[in-house]
């Protein structure tokens, strides 16, 4: 008896490479597959969403949950965060004696997202809270002593960071000097090493065992709120009693969808019920970025992380970066619509930036390493490059080349600010911390797919061949065995808006938790056409002539694209995901295509 074969070790639709480079397999093994049906027979859930489920490691009991998150069940007990009891005794403390608060937050969604939690939640007990938000390029991430002493001088009793101030040492040694109190809400990777502050809740920090380590600094933001809501209601504060927690999901779930955190345990609640939140556009703040962003239709995790978080990060990237999170805190429309316009401003100022240092960054990587295909790891540097997009320009050659990819912005002392960006299965941070032990960087530090660093121009030559020494044990096979995995196969007229509803009940989709992925075998590429500049927009037609509108973002010159462009008339098997486009008043289905390959 022969044994069955795996679809997994076969190319599906017999794509072994694709425009994109990509072999195409089933996101299905043969045990997925059998997870899939019991959960359809267990269940009775649909069969397409029982697969997606499968394919995404949700087990068979844990399908009914998983369809129907709640914030009460996936809450934790929130005094299991270490530190969090002191952390929420100390606030209640702070509004029982009506203190002057100060809340030093990050420069990106995460830290606006979290200052506006904090101070919206002191402004309904009667507390002012400061929001401090430092210079992305004079300061850079994180509390700083200068900082400090100037809100301790304004009055500030208490300071409470968020989303930085785990390893800031230094920094709140200061206000230890000046006999102020810090509760630092954090969520970032930490050494052994704790800083000097009243109370630290960081569920990565080494001796918390909460399993929250998942969290976005908004979503710790949360629970140690909830404490200190609990605490003041058993102090008898009646303010507690009218206190709306819940209708600030809408912040959270922007936070933690822009901050790219798995969409698992009480991060997908937080989406869940975020989303319908934010659909009520009780934030005054939020609705006049939809506004501003021409929304069309109910608030997806789309329009959080593409249309929101660029404007919100726009502020702190090239501008004002105290901007987000004062537009989240506020509750006047005319003022909200001001900061919105501002923001969106400076988002297009920084769009016209990012493009002309991609191409410059494009043309460096041709000139040092020719097609890019011999090298492990990119490494770009220019004088007069803005060191607030550094970050935006590696995802954008790591997305062109396939390749872990850096932007440096040198200053003209020969100093350079960088950021890198990784491809899945290659820990760029612990490569960015070897450098830093070898000499080769100021400072550097990071995750396995993100890393900052700091470096000196003389040095440049020296990590350049340090970081291609590293990789190059690593790259060449993640780069050769580059997969699409296929959730299944449509064709045009299996594509319907009932089918994109019933695989919404499956999401939300993001981070940890991949949007679904079909292949259209050997459709008709009827027309194609540019779309701006970067886009290409295409027309499919299945054999029994049924027609699906598609788009391929950014693919203009990219082989995926120029594949589109040159094959009017020609059978494509085409890979992307499903949506619904909103377009005056109407809803239709809309392909966004990841990849195509001829049909042979």
């Amino acid at each position: 008896m022969t044994e069955p074969v795996d679809p997994v070790s076969r190319a599906f639709l017999g794509v072994e490479r694709s425009a994109s480079g990509q072999r195409w397999v089933s996101r299905l093994d043969q045990a997925g597959q059998n997870r899939a049906l019991a959960m359809a027979q267990v269940h009775g859930i649909p069969d397409l969403i029982s697969r997606v489920l499968a394919g995404r490691g949700v087990g068979v009991d844990e399908a009914p949950a998983f369809l129907d998150p709640t914030i009460r069940s996936l809450m934790p007990e929130p005094f299991t965060l270490k530190d969090c009891d002191k952390a929420a005794a100390r606030l209640a403390d702070a509004v029982a004696r009506r203190e002057k608060v100060a809340v030093f937050g990050d420069y990106d969604v995460d830290g606006a997202a979290s200052s506006a939690l904090m101070a919206r939640f002191f402004r309904h007990f009667g507390v002012e809270a400061e929001i401090y938000i430092p210079d992305r390029i004079f300061e850079g991430y994180g509390p700083n002593a200068n900082a400090i002493r100037q809100l301790i001088a304004g009055g500030a009793n208490l300071i409470v960071t968020v989303d930085c101030g785990s390893t800031s040492h230094e920094a709140l040694s200061a206000a230890v000097e000046e006999r102020c109190d810090v509760v630092v809400i954090d969520h970032h990777q930490m050494g052994p090493q704790l800083p000097p502050c009243l109370a630290l809740v960081n569920p990565n920090r080494n001796d918390d065992l909460s399993g929250q380590g998942h969290l976005c600094a908004a979503g710790v933001v949360f629970i140690v709120l909830v404490a200190t809501a609990r605490l003041l209601r058993e102090r008898g504060d009646p303010r507690a009693k009218t206190l709306d927690l819940l209708s600030w999901l809408d912040i959270v779930a922007l936070a933690t969808v822009c901050d790219v955190v798995p969409l698992k345990g009480l991060n997908r609640a937080y989406v869940v019920k975020g989303l319908l939140a934010a659909r009520h556009m009780g934030n005054a703040g939020l609705a006049a970025l939809f506004r501003k962003a021409g929304l069309g239709g109910p608030v997806t995790p789309y329009h959080l992380g593409f249309l929101v978080g660029p404007r919100i990060n726009a502020g702190g990237r090239i501008g004002d970066a105290a901007l987000g999170s004062r537009l989240l805190t506020m509750d006047e429309p005319t003022e909200a619509d001001e900061i919105a316009a501002k923001l969106d401003e400076l988002n297009r100022e920084r769009q016209v930036m990012e493009a002309a240092m991609l191409a410059e960054a494009e043309a460096e990587v041709i000139a040092e390493y020719g097609t890019g295909e011999n090298a492990a790891v990119l490494v770009t540097a220019r004088e007069n490059w803005h060191p607030g997009i550094v970050g935006l320009l590696a995802a954008r050659l790591k997305e062109k080349f396939k390749r872990p990819a850096f932007a440096i912005a040198l200053d003209s002392s020969g100093r350079g600010t960088g950021s890198g960006r990784s491809i899945p299965g290659f820990d760029m941070g612990k490569m960015v911390r070897g450098a830093v032990d070898q000499g080769l960087l100021v400072k550097g530090g990071g995750h396995a797919m993100a890393a900052g660093l700091t470096v000196e121009r003389t040095k440049l030559g020296s990590l350049r061949a340090h970081f291609e020494q590293v990789a190059s044990a690593v790259i060449p096979d993640l780069v050769a065995n580059h997969m699409l995995k296929i959730d299944g196969a449509l064709a045009a007229s299996g594509a319907t808006l009932q089918l994109i509803d019933q695989m919404e009940q499956a999401g939300p989709y993001g981070s940890g938790h991949s949007q679904p992925v079909f292949a259209m075998p050997a459709h008709r590429i009827v027309d194609s056409r540019l779309i701006g500049t970067a886009h290409v927009k295409a027309t499919l037609q299945a054999m029994d002539g049924t027609r699906l509108d598609a788009i391929a973002f950014r693919a203009a010159d990219t082989p995926l694209g120029q594949l589109l462009l040159s094959s009017r008339g020609s059978q494509l098997h085409v890979a992307g995901c499903l949506g619904a486009d909103h377009w005056q008043g109407s809803r239709r289905v809309q392909l966004r295509i990841l990849d195509a390959a001829k049909a042979v």
